[in-house]
């Protein structure tokens, strides 16, 4: 049952506490990818096998997104923040305490699994936000996110550099651990907008997957292309290990600073949205990310391919994103957190799927067949974006 409550009003304070907590917290998926070099050799594992350490990460905060976002609707929105972050903190101890290949598998599971508060925010701040608003308010918390993605790489590899990878995870405990301070003292208390049992709350999000076409098309360009996009993730770390570079986790922790463009961008995506329509967008986002992965293949053994490549291939998967969410939440805004859930799980299952296929194809093919998979996942999202557009006209 669905009812109407009164909300707090979205004020310029809570949106940049959003958008920091949004990639502060976001930041503890994407530490592991300059680390995984660090990681193989400290558990004598194989860089491929290493690799699963990012993959159940993703599969951990699908699993997240799954079973624990929808709750928003259902359950005062910051008890769930402030209960998941003291869970948080402790899987956090746990990945930098991991004895074994195993035991990092399972804590780095639950990290993910805890990691989900990003994706409380961005529903909040399109229910919070006046209509017109609506997208270019989400575009700032999307930029808090992709800024901590971009950060955590370039802090984890400095920081495992010089002083071992297990100083990432205890360093992130105690920054967020003054966060989650932060989110009890200033965050307001939202009242839920679904009374039911959480059963009947889980099949609502079926009922939303069947009932709208545009949520699905939307899951599906976002699972294909972050699945793309985590492949050159998943394996930068791996080229720049080897000939010709050479470099440590700090380089290619380093390179996440390149897509600071992809930052800027989603705020200018944000703010043309209306202008120019999602699909146009979305059309051209897919192509900027094949350009990216045409650049890393033929480039990709020079630096300044691999830069060119990183930026194109950010800035395509940021406007994709972007107009993907502002599109499934220009209804039903009593349903935020389960269509979200919907749109992210399929999402981030794409990006663990795409992470597990680099690792398989590096160990077989290198950076040649990886490059070649990266392409080919943004080339069928191309092709039924096209198709579906096709048809709706017709209609």
């Amino acid at each position: 049952m669905e009812q109407t409550t009164s909300t707090p009003v979205l004020t310029r304070g809570l949106l940049w506490l959003m958008t920091v907590g949004a990639g502060l917290v976001l930041a503890n998926l994407y530490y592991n990818q300059p680390l995984l070099g660090h990681i193989a050799a400290d558990f004598g594992v194989s860089e491929s096998t290493a690799s699963k350490v990012a993959m159940i990460t993703q599969l951990g905060y699908a699993a997240g997104l799954l079973f624990i976002v929808p709750l928003g609707d259902m359950m005062r929105r910051k008890r769930i923040i402030v209960v998941d972050f003291g869970f948080m903190l402790l899987t956090l101890l746990a990945v930098a305490l991991s004895q074994s290949f195993t035991m990092i598998l399972i804590a780095s599971f639950f990290l993910g699994l805890t990691t989900i508060i990003p994706q409380i925010f961005l529903p909040l701040t399109a229910q919070l936000s006046r209509p017109e608003e609506t997208a270019k308010n989400m575009a700032m918390v999307v930029s808090g996110m992709l800024i901590g993605m971009l950060a955590s790489r370039v802090f984890s590899g400095i920081l495992a550099e010089y002083f071992g990878w297990r100083a990432v995870y205890l360093t992130a405990m105690c920054i967020l651990f003054i966060l989650g301070v932060c989110m009890m003292l200033f965050l307001p208390e939202i009242k839920p907008t679904f009374r039911g049992t959480y059963r009947e709350l889980m099949s609502s999000i079926l009922y939303y997957v069947k009932t709208l076409p545009d949520l699905r098309m939307a899951a599906l360009r976002g699972g294909l292309v972050f699945g793309s996009f985590s492949m050159l993730w998943a394996t930068l770390a791996f080229q720049l290990n080897g000939p010709p570079f050479f470099a440590g986790s700090d380089v290619a922790g380093a390179m996440g600073l390149i897509g600071i463009v992809g930052a800027v961008a989603a705020n200018v995506v944000g703010r043309i949205t209306n202008r120019y329509g999602q699909n146009n967008i979305l059309t051209a986002g897919a192509l900027i990310m094949l350009l990216s992965w045409a650049i890393l293949g033929l480039g990709g053994s020079t630096y300044a391919g691999l830069v060119a490549g990183i930026i194109l291939i950010d800035l395509g998967i940021q406007a994709m994103n972007i107009s993907n969410q502002s599109l499934i939440f220009s209804s039903h805004k009593e349903a935020t957190n389960r269509i979200n859930t919907a749109y992210m799980v399929t999402f981030f299952v794409g990006g663990a799927v795409g992470t597990w296929i680099a690792g398989l194809v590096w160990g077989r093919f290198g950076w040649t067949g990886v490059t070649l998979c990266g392409g080919l996942s943004v080339f069928l999202c191309l092709l039924l974006h096209l198709s579906y557009l096709r048809r709706r006209s017709n209609l």
